[in-house]
């Protein structure tokens, strides 16, 4: 194998495993967002409602 080849080799080695890690902190932003978004989203409006029932008839 020549040297050209070889550094070719290696350089698309590179920027496969570069793009791998740029993907995955894409996903782990994008999965973080989401884990905020749906902890908002389970807030209840109105705290004080639901801690009391009126059993009267």
């Amino acid at each position: 194998m020549d040297i050209a080849a070889l550094s070719i080799g290696m350089n698309q080695a590179s920027l496969s495993q570069s793009v791998g890690i740029a993907l995955t902190k894409k996903v782990m932003e994008t999965s973080e967002q989401n884990s905020v978004q749906l902890l908002k989203m389970m807030e209840a409006p109105h705290p004080h409602l639901g801690q009391s029932i009126d059993i009267k008839g």
